[in-house]
């Protein structure tokens, strides 16, 4: 019966350590909701005020409260911290939003982000400002990009919001397009980055909601040509997207018209009854509406060029948004690449080859994230740096989403389709969905006999 009772005195805990080293490896949020969190949080209690005093995040108390103390209160007066009020544990970090003293800005809280992760021991800390004088600390207890499980929680918008779960940041939090926000974006990364990756799950929540599909990819359609189910319209050749993104002009100028005989400024505005469909142009390779190999196709090129920026300009008034997607965007494509670029707000940068690259996406917006893009290791492809014309920007990963769950994806939201008349000659032909290999047929051969 001792040894018994030994065998479990030392088995019982050796088992529950295994356990949690198990846990800690593959099943990050079980070990630190139940122990990483607990630990994070005793820490960040007992040690703030002395963190936030080293950090440079105390300023002096006003003459007032220094009075109180120093005649009521019989102390010495000390610098005041952030206030705390609110802390909130999550199933991959903390959240605590902070009460700004006087003498502090978010921007001086963000600068001391790397300092408070190494005096929390927590894996990143990111400062948001979530109204003036509070902001809140989003602490990640382990490295949430290693393997993206995006949140189950998602927050409604209204049933004509066009957003669209992507990636996930590394707060934990989703990166979401809101197309009535940031109307254009550009993506890059160089072969082999998750810039793919990226568009198929951006097409995939696309395809949910009604919404129409414009596929722009002069690479005979190998990337997008899948998705014709789903697609209102797909250029495969660089002739094809000119005349593509001519009929867009048209359809835009038409829908131009419909807002003056409304006498309404945008398409929102319109009653639903009238109100046309959205559309999102999802140019695949941008490089390639812009090279010219002979002088006679430098007319196309410019042409092409032209209805791309006046689309980027005037295009979000009418529903009408712009994807696009390249290796390099920079001037040394040709005249125009500059123009375009600016009405591209939203940006989204993977692994890139150099550094110009980098600055080219993120430069004239976000400059502190171009030594992040420049950092993304090879072997995880995915991670991409998301910025936006406010100047903030986080690093974002997308989940794995194979080509053939796209497809099915699309194939089952293929009656929200849209058919634009205007559009009706670049339709797509829908190639029927293949057999099941272990599908059997639906009559038996019977052998042929003299």
């Amino acid at each position: 019966m001792s040894d018994v009772s030994t065998v479990l005195e030392i088995g019982i805990p050796l088992a529950g350590m295994g356990g949690l080293g198990y846990a800690k490896a593959r099943a990050p949020r079980v070990y630190w909701s139940l122990v990483g969190m607990p630990a994070t949080w005793c820490r960040f209690t007992f040690t703030y005020r002395a963190t936030m005093d080293v950090c440079g995040l105390t300023v002096r108390p006003s003459a007032l409260r220094a009075f109180l103390v120093r005649n009521v209160a019989r102390r010495e007066v000390q610098p005041v911290p952030p206030k705390i009020r609110r802390v909130r544990g999550t199933s991959t970090g903390l959240r605590v939003a902070l009460r700004l003293p006087a003498g502090l800005e978010p921007a001086d809280v963000a600068a001391a982000s790397e300092r408070l992760r190494h005096a929390w021991g927590v894996h990143s800390v990111n400062v948001v400002e979530t109204k003036p004088g509070v902001v809140e600390l989003r602490m990640t207890g382990y490295d949430v990009l290693n393997r993206v499980r995006m949140p189950r929680r998602r927050r409604r918008g209204p049933a004509d919001s066009l957003v669209v779960p992507v990636a996930l940041r590394d707060d934990g939090t989703a990166f979401v397009r809101d197309y009535r926000k940031i109307p254009h974006s550009l993506t890059l990364g160089s072969n082999q980055s998750g810039k793919s990756m990226y568009q198929r799950n951006l097409i995939a929540g696309l395809a949910k909601l009604p919404v129409g599909l414009i596929g722009i990819d002069c690479k005979r359609g190998v990337e997008q040509g899948r998705f014709a189910s789903r697609l209102s319209a797909l250029a495969t050749t660089p002739d094809e997207a000119t005349a593509l993104l001519g009929a867009l002009v048209s359809e835009m100028e038409t829908r131009f018209n419909l807002l003056a005989d409304h006498q309404v400024s945008d398409l929102w505005e319109l009653p639903e009854k009238v109100r046309p469909v959205p559309l999102v142009v999802l140019v695949d390779e941008v490089a390639e509406l812009f090279l010219a190999s002979a002088k006679k196709e430098e007319e196309r090129r410019d042409r092409t060029v032209t209805q791309m920026i006046r689309l980027a300009q005037m295009a979000r008034a009418v529903g009408i948004y712009l994807e696009v997607c390249g290796q390099r965007f920079g001037s040394d494509l040709g005249k125009g690449a500059t123009s375009l670029r600016a009405q591209l707000t939203g940006r989204v940068v993977h692994r890139v080859n150099d550094k110009q690259t980098a600055e080219m996406g993120l430069g004239d917006i976000a400059p502190e994230a171009v030594s992040s893009v420049t950092t993304i290791p090879p072997d995880r492809p995915g991670v991409a740096v998301a910025g936006d014309s406010s100047g903030g920007w986080s690093r974002i990963r997308t989940p794995e989403l194979t080509p053939a769950e796209a497809v099915a994806i699309c194939r089952e939201y293929a009656h929200l389709t849209p058919r634009i008349p205007a559009l009706a000659p670049f339709r797509p032909a829908v190639r029927p969905e293949p057999m099941p290999a272990d599908s059997a047929p639906l009559a038996r051969p019977v052998p042929v006999t003299d």
